[in-house]
């Protein structure tokens, strides 16, 4: 039996811990804050890492880091990570290696244990110790941080009292900081994310996102903080309006990586002009997408705020899915194969463990789209609209 996730979350910041005066120049000179967050299970993990330069311009950096435990690190994406005995090493790919003074990469790995998953002591950017041990940050809380582009999260409007939510009213500058970060998975193109203050559902502040046609153009802005509301059923609530009708061709606009599918995205767009869930690991859709599967989906209406729903399952791997209130029979997998929506799925036995949450678009052929989201919530009960 797998155990509940655990979010453990960790910041290591020279500036906010006040290394200057205690010893070296070297510990003086902060060079680099750290965000850490571990999702934890029996004997594996993932953990995401958002490195911020804090001293000179860099073209290309590593991070490295030293376990007290027995972790080993088994896959990583956005940087080049191996691991000798207890140390790791991340290097930065061709295209994050460039960091300015205050600017920050995002990479992320999975890895296995025994015992406790105990998060690094330390960190060294470019071969420097970046200050203090890290604090592990207050249950429940966002990790706290020098960097003024880091603002707290916002609630935003329907936000539940056991939820997490982000209604980004708090973001303070021109794109998705703090708990968001953002990421193009495998290449990066024309799609962009900013934070937008003329379009909301509420408030004055949404996450635009500004996508392009073709597979390499795809953006997201990733949160790995949201998902700790829950343990192993994820009720995700979110506001969307859009532009463009969904194409023909497959798009993804929400993405979650499911550790206990090696690290696959778990996905949601559109096929055929209707929504759908995709798995990354084999291409199963839900529904099925015959004439008749479609039908039982339900397009995203145009150019009005959408209020999204959707139910994912880490029990038994049930998924259920409300559009603007209403239930969406082809968006449901129920553990019975039923013809035309869920008979595909169910072709294995799927158990996901979701470790983050992506809102963005992603093309894998026609398509380009502009995107709002808003009042986002995540908790392990049905938020609503």
């Amino acid at each position: 039996m797998r155990l509940a996730p655990i979010a453990a979350v960790v910041v290591l910041t020279g500036a906010t811990w006040g290394v200057v005066g205690l010893g070296p120049a070297r510990a003086a000179a902060s060079t680099c804050d750290v965000a850490w967050t571990a999702n934890s299970w029996s004997t594996g993990f993932t953990a995401d890492v958002k490195v911020t330069n804090l001293g000179a311009a860099v073209t290309s950096w590593t991070l490295s880091w030293d376990f007290t435990g027995n972790q080993k690190v088994t896959s990583a994406w956005s940087a080049t990570v191996s691991q000798s005995g207890a140390t790791v090493t991340a290097s930065s790919a061709a295209w994050n290696g460039a960091l300015a003074t205050g600017g920050s990469a995002s990479f992320g790995f999975q890895g296995t244990f025994t015992g406790t998953n105990v998060a690094p002591s330390s960190f060294r950017f470019n071969g420097v110790t970046c200050g203090d041990a890290p604090t592990p940050a207050p249950s429940g809380s966002s990790s706290p941080s020098a960097s003024t582009s880091s603002p707290p999260p916002d609630p935003g409007a329907g936000c539940a009292s056991v939820a997490r939510c982000d209604g980004f009213e708090g973001q303070t500058g021109a794109v998705p900081a703090g708990t968001w970060a953002v990421t193009s998975a495998d290449c990066s193109g024309t799609g962009t994310a900013a934070i937008d203050r003329t379009v909301a559902h509420t408030g004055a502040t949404s996450l635009r996102i500004n996508g392009t046609a073709g597979y390499c153009n795809h953006v997201f802005a990733r949160n790995t903080d949201l998902l700790g509301a829950a343990t192993n059923v994820w009720y995700v609530r979110y506001w969307v309006r859009h532009t463009t009708a969904l194409p023909a061709a497959h798009v993804t606009a929400v993405a979650l990586a499911d550790a206990n599918d090696g690290g696959k995205d778990l996905r949601f767009g559109g096929q055929n002009g209707a929504l759908q869930f995709n798995r990354a690991s084999d291409d199963a859709t839900l529904p099925e997408q015959s004439p008749a599967g479609v039908a039982l989906s339900a397009p995203l209406p145009v150019n009005t705020w959408n209020c999204v729903e959707f139910k994912v399952s880490g029990a038994d791997g049930t998924i259920e899915t409300w559009l603007n209130g209403t239930s969406v029979p082809g968006l449901i997998e129920d553990g019975v194969a039923t013809h035309d929506i869920d008979g595909q799925w169910l072709n294995r036995t799927w158990r996901p463990a979701l470790t983050d949450l992506r809102l963005g678009w992603e093309s894998y052929g026609d398509g380009a789209d502009t995107l709002w989201y808003d009042d986002v919530a995540v908790s392990g009960t049905r938020n609503g609209c």
